[in-house]
């Protein structure tokens, strides 16, 4: 029962923690989106069909053939991982035929993001002339500010920008829908990441006393000197701070090359955090605690430990005491089945919050 409910607790987040992108009925939504980010396309018909034109492919072809694309219950459409070659048009049809929406969407590659901080010397990119068949701009659309991921303390708070290319009297395009098949290298095609420090007062009325995630990391050195952690609910797209022993990890700490310890995945925008030593590590999303990392001893280490230190007239103490060490953990376990329990009711509530901040912070260009 507790390794369902601990598989369950691990799966949920998943589906969750993804951006919903919506787009009004019947019409056709384009949007510059950041590859390896799991997104949600949200099409409101149960029967709904939907087909796929990459930009580098002519026949569409129905989803279903895609391995990391699948259709939730409602007919919405779950991405995971989306590759830049995924770039194209997703088209969401009824059981006659009829569209009920579509979605342009450019995935662009996350691996070249360029992230910059605004109270470091590392500017964002500069817009640039490409020549083609004419000369067109290329520039940085950039998203609003995210909420500051702290408050009441200082915080920070961060901006996606994705490339964009002009052509003089068209409208600005995202830049591999507008380059499509035409095979082109220069090193201003790529997206951005920009953070500034902020501090913000907090809202005590929207605070809750909610329950969180919970779960244990054994101690770094075994195997490994160090480990990835990664936090439920979080996005690229949505504001994460991480603590180790109280003390937040900052973007500014890392860039500058100050804070050693920990490494912010910049892939992700910090959902994943690797760790490089035994600390009690939290993390907020949207300034609620959503996960607290606890260091447990590895039990195999700490069992040769006792070994050595203790001498071979002490064999009956150690078994009394590894009886007492297998009930403490088995307590630990029926401990952190209350979190679990109050976490899955939490994101239960959290998830109306979530897709509705969403629904009302996201902005798409419609045709």
């Amino acid at each position: 029962m507790l390794t369902t409910l601990l598989l369950l607790s691990l799966s949920l987040p998943t589906l969750w923690a993804q951006v919903v992108i919506r787009c009004t009925y019947k019409s056709l939504c384009q949007q510059a989106l950041l590859s390896g980010n799991d997104i949600v396309l949200h099409c409101d018909h149960p029967e709904a069909v939907w087909y796929f034109s990459s930009i580098l492919e002519e026949e569409p072809l129905l989803v279903s053939s895609l391995p990391n694309i699948k259709k939730l219950p409602g007919g919405s459409l779950q991405l995971m991982n989306p590759q830049p070659s995924q770039t194209g048009l997703y088209h969401c049809q009824d059981s006659d035929g009829a569209r009920v929406v579509e979605y342009e969407l450019d995935f662009q590659d996350v691996t070249t993001l360029h992230i910059t901080h605004k109270a470091l010397a590392k500017e964002p990119l500069q817009n640039e002339t490409l020549r083609l068949d004419s000369s067109v701009l290329i520039f940085t659309y950039w998203e609003p500010w995210q909420d500051c991921n702290r408050c009441g303390e200082p915080g920070e708070r961060k901006r996606l920008g994705y490339c964009y290319i002009e052509e003089p009297p068209e409208k600005p395009m995202p830049c591999w829908l507008y380059l499509g098949v035409e095979k082109v290298r220069h090193s201003r095609l790529r997206p951005e990441l920009q953070v500034e420090a902020c501090l913000v007062p907090c809202d005590h009325f929207k605070e809750i006393n909610q329950p969180y995630f919970a779960f244990d990391i054994y101690h770094l050195g075994k195997l490994t000197d160090n480990m990835w952690l990664t936090c439920p609910l979080a996005s690229i797209y949505r504001p994460v701070i991480w603590e180790a022993n109280d003390t937040p990890v900052t973007w500014q700490g890392q860039l500058s090359g100050q804070d050693v310890s920990t490494v912010l995945d910049p892939s992700d925008g910090g959902r994943r955090l690797q760790v490089f030593r035994a600390a009690v590590y939290r993390c907020f999303v949207q300034q609620e605690l959503v996960a607290r990392f606890n260091p447990r001893p590895n039990p195999d280490m700490l069992e040769i430990l006792q070994r050595e230190e203790a001498g071979q007239g002490q064999e009956v103490g150690r078994a009394r005491k590894g009886w007492a060490d297998s009930v403490l953990q088995g307590l630990e376990l029926m401990l952190l089945v209350g979190p679990v329990v109050l976490g899955l009711l939490w994101v239960l509530l959290k998830l109306f919050c979530l897709l509705w901040s969403d629904r009302s912070k996201r902005t798409l260009l419609v045709k």
